[in-house]
């Protein structure tokens, strides 16, 4: 995390020291119970992480932590096994008794010693223990203990990579954010098709994707994006060593348009060509030969337990298209357990009544929408459930219905997995197993970035990690956690949102920026204000004045020779050009989440606040997004002289 100063004090709840118990830190998600001592431990120079018996896995975790622990505050803390431990060093093993298989309980005081009976309880403690040194400027720890386990088995998100490709890198950055938070399960919607952004009746030329190399169909993988196969077996072998699991989903029968375009005999032009056609009896084929390329072998594409088959919104017109629906998801449900896999599927079966029997034993459903799936009837079919419910748990951004942002002060303060929508069960029901939420990308070509969903998905992750894990017992008003979450790092290493923590600051100030030289700061995030001084000389479309990986901002764009933005394979252009070569111009660009505005000589010259984008021919419309997180790792090769140049954090709305 970019960090001019970090946190000084996060108030009198988190204070340590020696005037009495201290009372319960701050991390995310909130300790389950906590006994406060007097103290602090501080780490020094001597400190050893020490392994304190033979266990390569736990090695592992000890390594890990001393890793994130370099990354983060810039020390190293030795590990070793060959050592007794001594005053002064962080211990971890195995021995704790009769706890669960997530749980650890965390004793500070001379030592600090973490205890389990799990390597998963080992390595969420640690997790615990980096926030723990975040919270003070010597990264010293508050003495007393800690004794924690989550409520919930699965404590999830569900991400659709389909509508808008969302590149590994940053589904890699996400599963150690999610790691970071105790989240335990990313499920990976991985093809569907655009909601409705083309001509009614149209099919050919709505949006649709399927995101995973494939063999079994040549042609079906998506041309703007798309996982090799080994590509998406080394992200899920990543995942694991962060106690991630990574849930595959190959959606059908509905949202099928990648399939049926690739073969129009396998769709239903009685339903739409994004519903496969269950009549036709090459269906269950398909389907069961393209899971089979990613299931069988002893080197699965989809090396993890859980694999998702979909079965979401399928049309229930009658009796025979019930009949036949459940019919395939029995199938599906036990082509994919005859792999050894656990199946997880969409809750639709109220939706499609009907006599066929669809097996349940072992078997999780998504429950998103109770008309879909009534809770209740499902309980006594014998599925267990993750709690989805699109009324608090969908994102679709700027799509005009569900959540843009998720309501997260609803959530803290109102919602646990066992409310789901209008059905509320026991708290400590077995057939909840967790919950997840969800971000649909519906509205393809509305210009969004992945830097937007992640200012989308990262209050909500940190919200509903604390849900899922301490669940009704969280102790904190919204007020004080919402201000203390925004505090906190995203992980080590981590800062997609790019954010300085220090508040209303000079972030990078530059007397002269040279062409084709490095700056310290990759990028600013929302809300920032770059200022410059622009001596004017001609310049080639495409010259560049900052660039990083995920952004370029253009002196003059490739097209019209304009001041302008990139990214994500969106450009934006101002209506500016230069008045005249040899002019000196004051050049202020502002953003944050919704706008970025464009002051020349404190004037505004133009906003860009999003197009409208007209769904369904014109008889729905959803806003565009033109945001900046603007870019500073690498200066290009500009002619012209670019003086006083300085990056604040915050939007400046009269500069």
């Amino acid at each position: 995390m970019i960090r001019i100063a970090f946190i000084v004090m996060l108030g009198l709840m988190f204070s340590v020291g020696t005037m009495g118990q201290n009372p319960k830190p701050f991390v995310i998600p909130e300790l389950k119970q906590w006994q406060g001592a007097t103290g602090t431990f501080q780490p020094t120079a001597a400190t050893h992480i020490v392994v304190a018996e033979k266990n390569a896995k736990l090695m592992e975790v000890a390594q890990q932590l001393a890793k994130d622990y370099q990354t983060m505050f810039g020390t190293t803390l030795p590990v070793t096994t060959e050592k007794a431990a001594k005053q002064g060093d962080i211990i971890l093993n195995l021995k704790a008794k009769k706890l669960s298989n997530e749980a650890y309980k965390l004793t500070i005081a001379d030592n600090v010693t973490l205890s389990s009976t799990t390597i998963k309880g080992a390595y969420w403690g640690t997790r615990t223990l980096l926030q723990l040194s975040d919270l003070s400027e010597d990264h010293s720890l508050p003495c007393g203990e800690a004794l924690d386990q989550p409520d919930w088995e699965i404590r999830g998100f569900m991400f659709d990579v389909a509508r808008k490709y969302i590149p590994l890198n940053y589904l890699e950055q996400l599963v150690q954010i999610m790691s970071y938070l105790k989240m335990n399960t990313l499920q990976v919607h991985l093809n569907d098709d655009s909601m409705g952004t083309f001509p009614v009746g149209d099919w050919t030329k709505s949006y649709s994707a399927f995101r995973l190399e494939c063999d079994t169909y040549p042609g079906l993988t998506a041309r703007d994006g798309y996982y090799t196969k080994e590509q998406f077996r080394n992200f899920q072998r990543m995942a694991q060593k962060y106690h991630v699991e990574i849930i595959p989903e190959l959606d059908a029968p509905a949202h099928s348009l990648a399939f049926t375009k690739y073969d129009n005999t396998l769709g239903s032009e009685e339903f739409g060509m994004d519903h496969l056609n269950l009549r036709n009896p090459k269906v269950t084929p398909f389907l069961e030969n393209l899971w089979k390329e990613y299931i069988e072998g002893d080197d699965p594409v989809f090396i993890g337990p859980k694999v998702d088959i979909g079965t979401d919104e399928y049309s229930n017109r009658d009796s025979l298209v019930s009949e036949a629906f459940r019919k395939l998801a029995d199938d599906l449900i036990k082509y994919v357990e005859g792999y050894g896999k656990q199946a997880v599927l969409w809750g639709s079966l109220t939706h499609s009544k009907g006599k066929t029997k669809v097996k349940s034993e072992n078997v999780i459903m998504s429950l998103w929408y109770n008309g879909y799936a009534n809770p209740e009837e499902m309980k006594r079919e014998g599925f267990k459930f993750i709690s989805v419910p699109d009324a608090f748990t969908y994102i679709v951004p700027r799509a005009g219905y569900y959540y843009d942002y998720l309501n997260i002060q609803h959530l803290y303060e109102k919602w646990t997995p066992n409310i789901v929508a209008d059905v509320t069960f026991d708290y400590s029901d077995p057939c909840i197993l967790g919950g997840m939420f969800a971000l649909w990308n519906d509205i393809v070509g509305n210009g969004i970035s992945v830097k937007d969903l992640h200012h989308r998905i990262l209050p909500a992750m940190q919200t509903l990690s604390a849900k899922f894990w301490t669940g009704k017992d969280v102790s904190l008003t919204f007020a004080e956690f919402n201000k203390h979450r925004q505090q906190l790092r995203e992980a080590p290493g981590v800062n997609e949102e790019a954010r300085v923590v220090k508040p209303h600051s000079e972030v990078l100030a530059l007397q002269q920026l040279q062409p084709q030289s490095q700056q310290p700061i990759k990028e600013i995030g929302y809300d920032y204000t770059v200022s410059f001084r622009w001596q004017v000389k001609p310049e080639q479309p495409g010259t560049i004045l900052l660039q990083s990986p995920n952004a370029v901002f253009y002196l003059a764009d490739p097209i019209n020779g304009r001041l302008g933005y990139s990214r994500d394979g969106y450009l934006f252009t101002f209506n500016f050009k230069p008045y005249a070569t040899d002019r000196d111009l004051r050049i202020t660009i502002t953003g944050n989440d919704v706008e970025t505005r464009l002051y020349v000589d404190g004037k505004l010259m133009e906003s860009k606040r999003g197009h409208t984008i007209y769904c369904d021919g014109g008889k729905r419309k959803s806003e565009g997004i033109e945001t900046l997180v603007f870019p500073l790792q690498q200066s290009g090769n500009f002619k012209s002289q670019i003086t006083d140049f300085k990056v604040y954090n915050y939007f400046d709305a009269k500069p």
